[in-house]
C-alpha cells in the first residue's frame, strides 16, 4: 500500500473522485491542506499541523466540522496501517463542494490523504532567484495554506527547472528574499544564523518556528530581519525548512557551490533530536 485515503468515515486506498464542475472548490479554489511527517515511528508537530489547517480552512470562509485533536486522530490511525517506521506524508484537507461566488461554509467537507515519500537525504538540492513574487496579505490569503497560493511557486520551480536547478528563491513585492518555493529560507554567515522576518507574504512555517527556537536554545545567534540577494549570495551556507525535508541545505546558489556547512547540520541536529524527544 503507496497511500491511503480516509473520506466520509471510510478508510480507502484508491483516490476517492470528489469533485464535479459544478462543485465550489474545483471552479473557485475553495481549498485548503496542511503537511505533517511520519518517520522512524515519529510524527513531530502533527497537533500544530492539525490546529493550523483547521485555522486555515476558517480564514478561507469555510466552517470545520473536525477538531483538531479530531484529525490528529486520523492521522495517527492512518500512519499505524502502514508498515512501522514508513516514511510518510500526511495531508489533511478541508474544501467547500456548494457555493456560487462564497462557499457554502455548512457544506465543507474533510480528507485525509497519506502517502509513502522518502525522506530527502544529504545530498541537498540547487537553487537560482526568481521573477515570480510572494503576494502581499491584502492580495491574497496568505495567512492560510490555501491550494490557490501554490501555483506562482509551481510556475517558479518550473523556471528554475528550466535552468538546471531544483527550486526557486522568491521575493516579496519589496524585493526583500521571501522564501524558497516550496519551504522557508535560512542563510548563515560568520557563525549568525538569519532568515526573513514574517511579514505576511509567507507562510511562518511550523518546522521555522521550531528550528528559531531550538537554535536560540542551544546558544546560537539567530536573527529575523529582511534578507536581501545580496545577502543570499554573500552567506557561508544557505539552507530550507519545511514539513517536506525538515531541514536541508543548498549545495549551490546559480552558480555559487555552497557546502553542507556547520550550521545547517546543527539545525538538522537539533530538529532530529527533538523529533525523537516526542516518541
Amino acid at each position: 500500500m503507496d497511500a491511503l485515503f480516509w473520506y466520509n468515515g471510510q478508510w480507502l486506498t484508491d483516490n476517492p473522485k470528489l469533485l464535479g464542475p459544478a462543485d465550489h472548490a474545483f471552479w473557485m479554489a475553495s481549498m485548503v491542506f496542511d503537511g505533517a511527517r511520519a518517520f522512524r515511528g515519529l510524527t513531530p508537530d502533527l497537533d500544530l499541523h492539525c490546529q493550523r489547517v483547521v485555522r486555515s480552512a476558517e480564514r478561507m470562509l469555510m466552517k470545520p466540522k473536525l477538531s483538531a485533536p479530531e484529525i490528529e486522530t486520523l492521522c495517527r490511525e492512518a500512519v499505524a496501517r502502514f508498515p512501522a517506521g514508513s516514511e510518510l506524508y500526511i495531508k489533511p484537507m478541508f474544501y467547500c463542494a456548494d457555493g456560487f461566488l462564497l462557499p457554502d461554509a455548512e457544506k465543507t467537507q474533510f480528507v485525509l490523504h497519506v502517502f509513502k515519500v522518502p525522506m530527502p537525504g544529504t545530498q541537498g538540492f540547487s537553487a537560482c532567484f526568481s521573477e515570480f513574487v510572494r503576494s502581499w496579505p491584502n492580495m491574497a490569503p496568505t495567512d492560510a495554506k490555501a491550494s490557490c497560493l501554490y501555483p506562482n511557486g509551481q510556475r517558479a520551480i518550473a523556471a528554475a527547472a528550466a535552468r538546471g536547478f531544483d527550486n526557486a528563491i522568491m521575493c516579496d513585492g519589496d524585493g526583500n528574499v521571501a522564501e524558497f518555493a516550496s519551504s522557508n529560507i535560512w542563510i548563515a554567515k560568520d557563525g549568525i544564523v538569519a532568515t526573513p522576518v514574517p511579514n505576511g507574504t509567507f507562510l511562518n512555517g511550523i518546522t521555522r518556528q521550531r528550528v528559531l527556537a531550538l537554535l536560540r536554545a542551544d546558544g546560537v545567534d539567530v536573527q529575523e530581519r529582511s534578507l536581501t540577494r545580496a545577502d543570499v549570495e554573500q552567506a557561508d551556507e544557505v539552507f530550507s525548512t519545511g514539513n517536506y525535508g525538515k531541514v536541508v541545505h543548498v549545495n549551490r546558489v546559480e552558480q555559487r557551490e555552497l557546502p553542507y556547512g556547520p550550521m545547517a547540520q546543527r539545525a538538522h541536529g537539533l530538529y532530529m533530536r527533538y523529533a525523537e524527544s516526542q516518541a
